[in-house]
């Protein structure tokens, strides 16, 4: 049994094809006729759309398509969903508002997408992109998530005071945490920040989509980590099909962290695209937009109340915690 034992080595089994060159990811995967998508970003925090006009980039050298969020709704595509849903502490549901994959009246971040473009190279839809007009008026913006749920500022949402997406609780006896810390020997405040960090993943998020009208199905490859889940949530939200109709196939994987667990606006975009225009429509980002469009995490701010007796046992700690959720 030595050879099962604890602490014994095991040999990687993907080691020797990693390091020879033969990984497999997403960027190696080319379909036949395969068109290629760029997405146009807002480069304002907060900003309410009066126009966009693509006539010139849909006239520019081998572009395909610039498509906006009125196609998108004409098409009837259903929003990106949120399945992480909380009670707030007065039992009622937390906000859930709408998340389309493209913006059409207000855009509420930096990244938040606008337009895509498909042409058949990446440069030619790069040039493109440069040519779409959009009429912004920007709008006041908050973002200091300490004073985000203050009186008076900017509101993401406009049916959201203060800017709460959900007020939720946990924990065993509030009344009973508040007697203990009143009646402690010591008391230690402490306020820490969780500063707001970016995945830098070796291997950006990228997705192709294909649809095939014999089989009326759809398949998307992405760098993804939760093949399955992203297939649930395509079919039972946004295309509204039965999850046979939907296949995610997932390459190599160049890192994630949990950023790539997500579903995300450009997974529903290829999709739709490659059903409109009848070929496969390919998107990888640069670092840059990566930077702005991968769901990033922290951005808390926690203050900690630590209660402790005369021998400096811990009798009670209570906890408020602001986290930023993002627009």
């Amino acid at each position: 049994m030595k050879q099962f034992g604890i602490g014994q080595p095991i040999r990687r089994v993907e080691d020797r094809r990693f390091l020879t060159g033969h990984g497999h990811y997403l960027d190696d995967i080319s379909r036949p006729r395969q068109a290629h998508a760029v997405m146009l970003r807002s480069p304002h925090a907060h900003a309410r759309i009066r126009g966009v006009d693509t006539s010139a980039a849909a006239a520019a050298p081998g572009v395909i398509a610039v498509l906006t969020g009125d196609d998108l709704t004409s098409d009837r595509i259903g929003d990106v969903p949120c399945v992480s849903g909380l009670t707030n502490r007065d039992k009622s549901p937390m906000a859930m508002p709408p998340r389309p994959a493209l913006v059409r009246d207000r855009v509420r971040h930096v990244g938040d997408t606008v337009a895509m473009i498909v042409a058949e190279t990446q440069a030619q839809a790069r040039d493109a992109a440069d040519l779409v007009e959009v009429d912004y008026e920007p709008l006041p913006a908050v973002v200091d998530t300490g004073r985000a749920a203050d009186p008076g500022q900017p509101l993401v949402w406009d049916d959201r005071p203060n800017n709460i997406g959900f007020d939720w609780e946990i924990g065993t006896d509030k009344a009973a945490v508040d007697r203990a810390a009143a009646g402690a020997r010591h008391r230690v405040a402490l306020t820490l920040v969780n500063n707001r960090v970016v995945v830098n993943s070796m291997e950006p998020r990228g997705a192709i989509g294909g649809y095939d009208p014999g089989e009326g199905g759809y398949t998307l490859w992405s760098s993804t980590q939760g093949s399955h889940f992203l297939r649930n949530l395509l079919a039972g939200f946004v295309f509204n099909i039965p999850e046979n109709r939907i296949r995610v196939v997932t390459p190599d994987v160049g890192g994630g962290f949990g950023m790539k667990l997500f579903l995300y606006p450009e997974h529903v975009l290829v999709l739709w695209a490659a059903k409109r225009l009848g070929r496969a429509v390919k998107w990888v980002p640069d670092r840059a937009d990566s930077f702005q469009t991968d769901t990033q995490g922290r951005d808390n701010i926690c203050k900690l109340d630590l209660a402790l007796d005369e021998n400096l046992r811990a009798v009670a700690l209570s906890v408020e915690l602001t986290a930023n959720m993002g627009a």
